[in-house]
């Protein structure tokens, strides 16, 4: 059965629910969002209770902490649910539309579900580095990265020295819509090309290859091996 999307008034129980039990660290909804897409996207699962950590903000947490509470229950209800939404509109090949916060100005930003993202790699960083050290494919990765590292303490991971343009940053989430299906895509026919014995290399490109040389697409103007092409996963 398809899963049905959350409702608004869903999505604001999950708010509630994190304000109410999460710790400081917890997610927002945007970085939520961001994580389990990079949970949908990732090349081999990865078990709910590490996920859960890092949504929660709390290395402690396990299933039998949810198992005990009816309300923690249903937040797992929710976001599972919600998981499933994203993994029926990617393989469907519907458009996927990130959900972002607007801020005080109205402006959606996009950095924590960049942000959130990158901490869904973070759990299975050695699954991903095929990804991120791929020439021909890894260029999906870069629009994320600009923006999870925008306000980074350590100037050298950002993309930009100047604040990003509303254009700019309307290219960026541009990039991600695009670029989660195409790296839904690249790991999906992974798997398939491991399932019937086809060699890696010989891996359908979806998108452009960027030479080390060439200017970064993030638009940063710098050389992609100066910019988002040294970006690693930590």
């Amino acid at each position: 059965m398809t899963p049905q999307p959350l409702s608004d008034a869903e999505f604001e129980t999950v708010h509630e629910i994190l304000e109410r039990f999460g710790t400081k660290h917890a997610m927002n909804l945007e970085q939520l969002d961001g994580l389990l897409a990079a949970m949908v996207c990732a090349p081999d699962g990865v078990p709910q209770s590490a996920y859960l950590r890092e949504i929660w903000g709390d290395d402690m947490v396990n299933e039998d902490t949810f198992a005990a509470q009816p309300i923690l229950q249903e937040f797992l209800r929710l976001i599972e649910r919600h998981r499933g939404t994203i993994a029926d509109t990617l393989q469907s090949g519907d458009v996927f539309m990130p959900l972002l916060l607007e801020d005080e100005q109205g402006v959606a930003n996009g950095n924590d579900w960049a942000n959130g993202f990158l901490r869904g790699m973070e759990l299975s960083k050695e699954d991903w580095a095929l990804l991120v050290d791929d020439e021909d494919n890894g260029g999906s990765l870069v629009p994320i990265f600009a923006l999870a590292h925008e306000h980074d303490p350590d100037p050298k991971m950002r993309s930009y020295q100047e604040p990003v343009s509303v254009e700019l940053r309307e290219k960026l989430i541009a990039g991600i819509i695009a670029g989660v299906v195409k790296i839904y895509r690249y790991f999906q026919e992974q798997k398939l090309n491991m399932q019937i014995g086809v060699d890696s290399t010989t891996y359908r490109r979806f998108a452009p290859k960027v030479g080390r040389n060439e200017p970064c697409p993030c638009g940063s103007g710098k050389k992609f091996k100066h910019c988002c092409g040294r970006v690693t996963l930590h």
